[in-house]
C-alpha cells in the first residue's frame, strides 16, 4: 500500500484525477485491487483513465491485473497503461521466473508506456544490452511487441549512466528516440524507480507528443529530489552513504510541480 500513496502523492500534483494507480505488492492485497476497479469502472465510463502498476510477485495477481485493464478498455478504448515491470535488478530477478513469459507474451502487448531498467529490458526482448545501439533495439523491439511509448530508465554501459526513451507515433513508423545523460549518484535511495515511472506518467500526460521533454522534466525533478535529499541528510549529521535514504517528497513539493530542466534529451538520428 505505500506504493500507492507514494504514486498518488507525487502523481496528483501533475494532472487531474482521472488517474487510477494499481501498484500493490503481492496477490494478498488483490482485494485492493477490486475495490480500485468498481470505482475505476464508474469514472471510466466519462473521462480519460490511466493505470500505473509497479512490482507484483505472482501470476495470478498479475492475470487479474490484465483483466482489470482488457475490461476497462472494452468501455474506453482511450485507457492509458503505464507499465513499470519491476522483476530485478543488476542481474538478479526479484520474482518467480515464471512471471518473466507472462510479462513478455501478455503484459507488454497491452502496455501504453513500459519503464523497465537495462536488465527487465534484457529478459523482455533477450537481447544482451552492452551499447547504445542495443538499448535502441531493445526498444524496437517492444514497439513491435505493443507499448508505442518505451523508456529504458537506467543504462549503464561501461560506467556512463544514461535514460534512453523511445516514441513511436503510428506503427509502421520509425520510432523517435533520444537519450538523456544521468549523473551518478555515490548514495542509495528507497523508491527511485516508482518515482520515476509516476514522474514519466504525470509528465506525458500533459505532453502526449512529446516524450523526450515529459522525460527532461521527470529526470530534472528527480535529480532535484535525490540531491535535495542528500542535503537533509547532510544538514541532519548523516552520512548520506551509510544507508538508504528516504526521498524527502514534502520538501520537494516544488521540485514536482515545477521542476528546472536541467538535463536536456539528445535525439538519435
Amino acid at each position: 500500500m505505500k506504493l500507492i500513496r507514494f504514486n498518488f502523492f507525487v502523481l496528483s500534483f501533475l494532472f487531474p484525477i482521472f488517474c487510477v494507480i494499481i501498484c500493490f505488492g503481492d496477490f494478498k492485497t488483490v482485494i485492493g485491487v477490486i475495490s480500485l476497479f468498481g470505482r475505476a469502472y464508474a469514472t471510466v465510463l466519462t473521462s480519460e483513465l490511466t493505470m500505473e502498476r509497479g512490482y507484483i510477485g505472482s501470476v495470478s495477481f498479475l492475470s487479474t491485473i490484465l483483466e482489470v485493464v482488457n475490461k476497462l478498455r472494452s468501455v474506453n478504448p482511450k485507457l492509458k497503461y503505464v507499465c513499470d515491470p519491476v522483476m530485478g535488478d543488476e542481474g538478479k530477478l526479484y520474482v518467480p521466473p515464471e512471471l518473466v513469459s507472462v510479462y513478455r507474451e501478455k503484459v507488454v502487448p497491452v502496455a501504453s508506456m513500459l519503464t523497465p531498467n537495462q536488465f527487465e529490458a534484457e529478459l523482455l526482448t533477450n537481447l544482451r544490452i552492452e551499447s547504445e545501439k542495443d538499448g535502441r533495439e531493445a526498444c524496437n523491439i517492444l514497439h513491435a511487441a505493443g507499448p508505442p511509448m518505451v523508456v529504458l530508465t537506467s543504462i549503464n554501459i561501461n560506467g556512463n549512466l544514461f535514460l534512453i526513451g523511445s516514441h513511436q507515433k503510428e506503427k509502421g513508423l520509425s520510432p523517435e528516440q533520444f537519450k538523456i545523460v544521468i549523473p551518478k549518484i555515490p548514495a542509495y535511495f528507497t523508491g527511485t524507480g516508482d518515482l520515476t515511472t509516476a514522474l514519466l506518467l504525470g509528465w506525458s500526460n500533459k505532453y502526449p507528443d512529446n516524450l523526450d521533454k515529459a522525460a527532461e522534466l521527470a529526470v530534472s525533478s528527480l535529480q532535484a529530489l535525490l540531491q535535495r535529499t542528500i542535503n537533509d541528510y547532510k544538514s541532519a549529521g548523516h552520512d548520506p552513504k551509510s544507508s538508504s535514504l528516504e526521498i524527502r517528497l514534502i520538501q520537494s513539493q516544488n521540485d514536482i510541480r515545477n521542476p528546472e530542466i536541467k538535463f536536456r534529451a539528445e535525439r538519435y538520428t
